[in-house]
């Protein structure tokens, strides 16, 4: 027998205790490059395969895209192939040369894998395309380690969404909460439902946010301050709830496509009060999650990614529900897709299902990746 004890994503110690059987061990760098344009997350994560998974950040840092990146990437879509393929070649040289960074100054090592997720240029499941750049294979010869990558290319041709990939990780590492709510560029929630686990897009959150408060010439709108100064703005709300994707069902997902052309358009007339947009924007945010989470006091919300800052934000969506809203230590809100995508490498050197298709509406569960040796 010996004991182990690890950080769990609550923050708190749990003993877990291993008797006759085999324990395994895995480091990893988990990386991660959002819709919303934060930076790139890399996060070396310890991970015990016991009576359960659990794990440990060794540590975690995010690389802020410069300028000169967030114009390109958000350009990106409109480039020809020929301009696309250029700027996956530059990406890739970009992570590498970020991840060697992270490396050298943490001096990680004894590795098993760098497990890399790249960053969504175009999510079109629907006509089974989903691409994500610097998952090129010189990305392991420029690193120096095994990387897995391209999570997302095998569910769409398995007919699923590709996305979300994270509720896998809800199911084996944050088990002990109702639902998983990640508010990054977009809102996803996940929960168990059947005995099976179910996850999908909700809305947009920080995509639009981030892109009306760069109007006003900040990064961001810091813990919802703008937001918060704005008007209610009736009109503007009725319109943003007739949108078609809240009436589908699920497994749906989201691309930054649809933002464009489906949400700003509509937000382009209100443009003369951008804080009321923000305002309203917000309380719209906060309705379309509440129908997707059940009112009562002993449900547990986990909410993590960057929204889980804006202070705003969570007040509305505490004042509409007895559900308890939990947010974890700041390491776990900004790695945690971070950790999880560490976590579907892991899967994979392990041969196991990686993807659920409960959650993706793939043919069926699956282990995906792609793996390159340097």
């Amino acid at each position: 027998m010996c004991k182990d004890t690890f950080l769990t994503p609550n923050i708190q110690l749990r003993i877990i205790i291993f008797t006759n059987m085999e324990i395994k061990e895995y480091k990893v760098l988990g990386i991660m490059s959002g819709t919303s344009l934060d930076g790139v997350d890399i996060a070396w994560i310890h991970f015990i395969k016991g009576t359960q998974w659990d794990f440990k950040i060794l540590k975690a840092e995010t690389f802020a895209y410069s300028n000169s990146w967030k114009e390109k990437l958000n350009t990106a879509l409109k480039l020809s192939p020929i301009e696309l393929m250029e700027l996956d070649e530059e990406y890739t040289d970009y992570l590498a040369e970020l991840t060697s960074e992270f490396i050298q100054k943490n001096k990680v090592e004894d590795l098993d894998a760098v497990c890399s997720h790249g960053h969504t240029i175009k999510h079109e499941p629907e006509n089974g395309l989903t691409l994500q750049i610097g998952n090129l294979p010189h990305l392991a010869e420029l690193v120096g380690e095994m990387v897995i990558c391209d999570f997302r290319v095998q569910d769409v041709a398995l007919g699923g969404q590709g996305a979300p990939l994270v509720p896998i990780g809800d199911e084996l590492l944050f088990w002990e909460y109702t639902y998983c709510l990640n508010l990054g560029g977009f809102a996803n929630i996940s929960s168990k439902k059947g005995g099976k686990r179910i996850a999908y897009d909700i809305c947009a959150v920080n995509t639009v946010l981030n892109f009306y408060a760069e109007k006003l010439g900040y990064d961001y709108d810091e813990a919802g301050k703008i937001a918060r100064s704005g008007k209610f703005n009736p009109d503007l709300n009725k319109q943003l709830e007739n949108l078609a994707f809240y009436k589908l069902p699920s497994p749906k997902s989201l691309g930054i496509e649809w933002v464009n052309t489906s949400i700003l358009p509509i937000l382009k007339d209100f443009e003369k009060d951008i804080p009321s947009i923000m305002n309203t924007y917000c309380q719209h945010i906060a309705s379309e999650i509440l129908k997707n989470i059940k009112n009562d006091p002993e449900v547990e919300v986990l909410v993590t990614g960057g929204g889980a800052f804006n202070e705003f934000l969570l007040e509305l969506l505490q004042q509409k529900t007895t559900a308890k809203i939990s947010i974890p230590a700041s390491e776990i809100i900004n790695f945690k897709e971070a950790v999880i995508f560490g976590f579907l490498g892991v899967l994979k050197l392990r041969e196991e299902i990686n993807v659920l298709s409960s959650v993706t509406g793939a043919e069926h569960d699956h282990c995906a990746g792609v793996v390159f040796e340097p």
